[in-house]
């Protein structure tokens, strides 16, 4: 029998064509896995590229980049997600709610979102913020007080 073994948190940090996740630890200096979402730049559709870069189209390449990023964070007893936007840009409420679709035990995983603006934070500060996230937790577990900056939830 094979024995999987855990990661106690795994850092996810999503934006529109990326996705960075840490299951390696959270020292500074630790390298993410970059996944990218499928281009489609080569097929022919009737959307400008302009209106793609802003959303302005149809998202059917969203289940395979979310796809991915679940399958990354799947040995992970604990998630936490970065990421920025409102309504259809608001990428961490998105990927949750394909995880509780599509996989609700990594879901259950899920345990803080945080809307930060990425484009400001350099990848170790992303690593001293979830740092002190679990530091916080870890001082409160019978706290009813919530750090977490906004947790999604499907509507």
């Amino acid at each position: 029998m094979t024995t999987v073994e855990h990661n106690v948190l795994a850092i996810v940090v999503i934006a529109l064509d990326e996705a960075r996740v840490w299951n390696a630890g959270l020292e500074r200096g630790t390298a993410p896995q970059r996944l990218h979402r499928p281009s489609d730049l080569g097929q022919h559709h009737h959307v400008r590229q302009a209106q793609h870069n802003r959303g302005h189209d149809t998202d059917h390449k969203d289940p395979r980049f979310y796809e991915s990023i679940a399958r990354a964070v799947e040995s992970a007893d604990q998630i936490l997600i970065f990421g920025h936007g409102r309504g259809k840009a608001d990428h961490i409420l998105r990927f949750t709610q394909f995880l509780e679709r599509k996989h609700p035990t990594i879901a259950r995983r899920v345990v803080g979102a945080m809307d930060s603006d990425l484009s400001a934070l350099t990848e170790p500060q992303i690593l001293a913020a979830a740092r002190e996230w679990l530091d916080r937790k870890s001082t409160r577990l019978n706290s009813s007080h919530e750090w977490i900056s906004r947790m999604p939830s499907s509507a």
